[in-house]
């Protein structure tokens, strides 16, 4: 690293300068289309960092972190050039179809309207305005906590995109018909539209979505499975029991699951879901899904960020295990299909700027632990969510 790439102080709006060259050593700036970059080695009196560099960095307008690196403790600092003006239109009027198609989803699953053909609510076979007023209510009951889940893991993402200045796009809502997809989405995205500095950036960046998601999944299963109900005599299926326009799918328990269903409802090998419980269950779904090692999942982002010599070859074979399991249940071609359209077909990830910075010891530990974790608390051997018909 050499000196004298750029100066490194900001003129702030007040008229008062901060000079931060005064704490360090040597510095290099890059300058990208959304930020500027400055990887800065501290001063060794400073690294502590000191009350006076301490007091600085209060008054930088944009992020900064601390990376402990062979020749000393480095200070990352970020400031946005430009602010793009997003589309807010797009976004609601997303969030809104999506709103009204998990609605749908949810009335059908209540049984107010019939799955086969849910346009009857508006032929005059059903008494309106009552009758839809009776369907969106009971929708709603599966749509708001369903929403809820996914907006906290994509809103996960983006304010720790946003923590680091980073060019990043509020949520991407994807509503989907009734028919062919029961729940009425196929999720949520959000766009990184620029480079990230290094893998640190990358790591927290992608795990903050499954927590956040994790997190209000977990309760709203809780509560979901305390309104469900028990089925001891329903013959030969156990298990989480779906109820859907007079079928029974069967859906594949967790360790989650197993263990808020025995603490709900003790040894009843049977339950069926109410639609706030398969509201939980599908957040569980979307962790588990998320944090496969692939392209522009979360998990991919993970892996990369952690080991980014073996991300592609991990991915290759999970991407084979898709397509294998697509064999039995088509629903993982779609989920694959549309990682690869959102992913560009890319199978590699993208680098970021800086991949030879380490990542924290701290963040190495936690991708071995938390994400197996996570995994294995939310994944259901051996069917992986893998739901099948029963009459």
């Amino acid at each position: 690293m050499r000196e004298n790439y750029s100066r490194v102080y900001e003129t702030l709006r007040q008229g008062h300068t901060v000079n931060l060259s005064a704490f360090l050593l040597a510095w290099r700036t890059t300058s990208l289309p959304d930020r500027e970059v400055i990887d800065a080695l501290v001063h060794p009196a400073h690294a502590g960092p000191s009350p006076a560099l301490q007091a600085a960095l209060t008054q930088w307008p944009g992020s900064s972190y601390w990376s402990d690196e062979p020749d000393g403790r480095h200070l990352v600092l970020t400031r946005a050039l430009t602010r793009r003006k997003e589309r807010w239109g797009v976004h609601v009027a997303l969030f809104l179809a999506t709103l009204v198609t998990t609605t749908f989803a949810g009335a059908v699953l209540a049984g107010a309207i019939a799955y086969d053909n849910p346009l009857d609510l508006f032929t005059g076979t059903y008494p309106l305005p009552r009758h839809l007023v009776h369907a969106w209510t009971a929708g709603l009951v599966f749509s708001l906590p369903l929403l809820a889940i996914l907006s906290c893991h994509e809103l996960g993402h983006y304010l720790t995109a946003r923590r680091y200045s980073l060019d990043v796009s509020p949520p991407y809502f994807i509503p989907v018909p009734l028919v062919p997809s029961f729940i009425g989405t196929m999720g949520a995205f959000i766009r990184l539209r620029t480079m990230l500095s290094d893998r640190r950036q990358l790591f927290d960046v992608g795990v903050a979505g499954p927590i956040a998601g994790f997190l209000v999944a977990l309760p709203v299963l809780a509560v979901g499975l305390v309104l469900s109900h028990p089925l001891p005599g329903h013959g030969p299926s156990t298990g989480l029991l779906l109820g859907l326009d007079g079928e029974t799918a069967v859906l594949g328990d967790s360790l989650v699951t197993l263990l808020l269903r025995w603490s709900t409802h003790g040894t009843a090998p049977a339950l069926l879901v109410h639609p706030v419980a398969f509201a939980g269950w599908l957040g569980m779904f979307v962790t588990m899904l998320n944090l496969l090692p692939i392209s522009q999942l979360d998990g991919g982002h993970i892996l990369y960020a952690a080991l980014p010599r073996w991300q592609q070859r991990i991915a290759l074979g999970f991407w084979t295990l898709i397509i294998i399991l697509g064999w039995y249940w088509r629903g993982w071609l779609y989920w694959g299909l549309l990682v690869l359209v959102l992913s560009r077909g890319r199978l590699g990830h993208p680098p970021v700027l800086d991949a030879q910075r380490p990542l924290p010891r701290c963040r190495t530990r936690r991708t071995r632990s938390g994400s197996c974790g996570t995994t294995s608390l939310t994944r259901s051997p051996p069917s992986l969510y893998l739901c099948t018909n029963q009459p």
